[in-house]
């Protein structure tokens, strides 16, 4: 198996890939099988939130590029190339638009469209031994994966440039000061710290974070009279949840809400 999944207590789900993939991730049929995998924990009401990291050294080195070299000689690279980003970016909008929690705990080097998954993750726990990369410009190619999309957003425009043309290379202590990481941990801490987040976030009321979530991602795009528009209609869908209802009698009673799926 390339790609293991466990389901944990409090609506966590753990997406574990294989060394190999990890090594070596983003064929067209590993690809499909974490879009395939992705697609159903984001339909499964019991799972709150998703946690994925890799194995060994590596978090999601990428595409595979002995596949790459086998595609430019019988001519079928753009096939190959259209084909990964046809299954990789649908995927990527589905996690970024859902009321799941997607947490990724990167435990090694990352790359590529690796990279652009990790960076639409929710939230990121990094060890000071990971490597993030580009990687694109060594191979003649532009970002993919929503990397040039979502980078700038975390650490600014001209950082953002300054790692692609400069074919940086940070480690997860730079990742961590420049905001591409939101926690630096030792190795043995980092499942139970992706965890943990995953549950405490999860816990909140579904509308609560899948209204944010888009709110977030729609407020760097949009003028602030279309943003408080956003914001009126999802506010006023909330309201009409039964978690809203459970969220004002807890306030009332003084006491922790309990939210629940509806």
């Amino acid at each position: 198996m390339n790609l293991t999944v466990e389901h944990l207590p409090n609506g966590v789900a753990l997406v574990t890939l294989s060394a190999e993939a990890s090594k070596n991730a983003l064929s067209i049929k590993l690809m499909q099988s974490m879009s395939d995998i992705v697609d159903e924990l984001l339909e499964n009401s019991s799972v709150k939130s998703i946690v994925m990291t890799g194995t060994g050294k590596f978090f999601c080195s990428g595409a595979d590029i002995g596949e790459f070299a086998s595609a430019i000689d019988d001519g079928s690279i753009s096939d190959l190339v259209g084909g990964l980003t046809s299954i990789l970016h649908p995927m990527q909008l589905k996690i970024r638009a859902s009321e799941k929690i997607f947490v990724v705990a990167i435990n090694g080097s990352v790359a590529g469209g690796g990279l652009g998954i990790a960076l639409c993750a929710d939230y990121r726990v990094c060890v000071p031994r990971a490597k993030l990369a580009a990687a694109y410009f060594t191979l003649g190619l532009s970002p993919d994966g929503g990397t040039s999309w979502l980078l700038p957003r975390l650490v600014g425009t001209q950082r953002a440039k300054k790692f692609f043309f400069e074919n940086e290379v940070w480690n997860g202590k730079e990742a961590f000061e420049y905001g591409v990481v939101d926690e630096l941990v030792n190795p043995e801490e980092l499942i139970e710290c992706a965890i943990k987040v995953a549950e405490r976030w999860g816990n909140w009321a579904e509308s609560s974070r899948r209204s944010t979530k888009q709110l977030i991602d729609a407020s760097t795009s949009t003028f602030m009279e279309t943003h408080l528009e956003f914001e009126k209609l999802l506010i006023t869908n909330s309201s009409l949840t039964s978690d809203f209802a459970e969220g004002v009698s807890a306030f009332l009673e003084k006491r922790n809400p309990n939210f629940g799926e509806e």
